[in-house]
């Protein structure tokens, strides 16, 4: 099984490029964004691999790192991600992000994925929700507010003071942060105006 591959850019295809170890050349397929990440024809280059097995061919995908191969590899335990789409995805958001936009439910990002329509993506998000926090760079406490926004289980001054941020013209994970930033900063069960005035404080840093 090969985990990774050392050698020479030596061609470059739509979706994948031919890298030259000691004279081997190897077709390993890409996501759009490592392909934009590696050096030009003749340059040298250190790809992860991750090796698919097949009854009649032998695949070789590559990424800039192991974090990419990693969430490659999750994505995949997903019903109805198979390897394109899972490239696809890696094509339009990168690691952080989309274990970002997983933990926060926020299944728009996802689904700006060619080819991932809106049930595809709930499912990714709604399978995954429990794995992207360990990769997420956001804060935690913004990650279950959000969680507890979409189920319903946020205290009704909470999910009123983000649903008014949200009528004032910022995005929601923009609002769930800055009242999960005044939730912290004001007393146990403040009033809904309170946490208003604190989340606009928030957001005007």
């Amino acid at each position: 099984m090969i985990g990774k591959l050392r050698g020479v850019i030596d061609t470059y295809g739509e979706d994948f490029v031919v890298i030259d170890v000691h004279g081997v050349g190897y077709v390993v397929h890409c996501s759009a964004r490592t392909l934009q990440s590696l050096p030009p024809a003749g340059e040298a280059a250190t790809i992860s691999i991750e090796t698919h097995v097949r009854e009649q061919e032998i695949k070789l995908f590559g990424f800039t790192n192991d974090l990419e191969r990693e969430w490659f590899r999750i994505l995949q335990t997903v019903q109805g991600v198979g390897a394109k789409v899972a490239l696809a995805i890696l094509s339009t958001l990168k690691p952080a992000e989309l274990a970002n936009a997983i933990a926060l439910g926020d299944k728009t990002a996802v689904s700006r994925t060619s080819g991932v329509g809106p049930k595809l993506a709930a499912r990714i998000v709604a399978e995954l929700k429990d794995k992207a926090p360990a990769f997420a760079t956001v804060d935690p406490s913004v990650v279950k507010l959000q969680g507890d926004l979409n189920e319903k289980r946020a205290p009704q001054p909470v999910s009123d003071a983000v649903s008014a941020l949200v009528h004032l013209g910022y995005g929601e994970i923009q609002a769930s942060a800055a009242v999960a930033a005044a939730v912290r900063a004001s007393e146990e069960n403040a009033p809904v105006e309170t946490l208003i005035r604190l989340g606009l404080k928030e957001l005007a840093r």
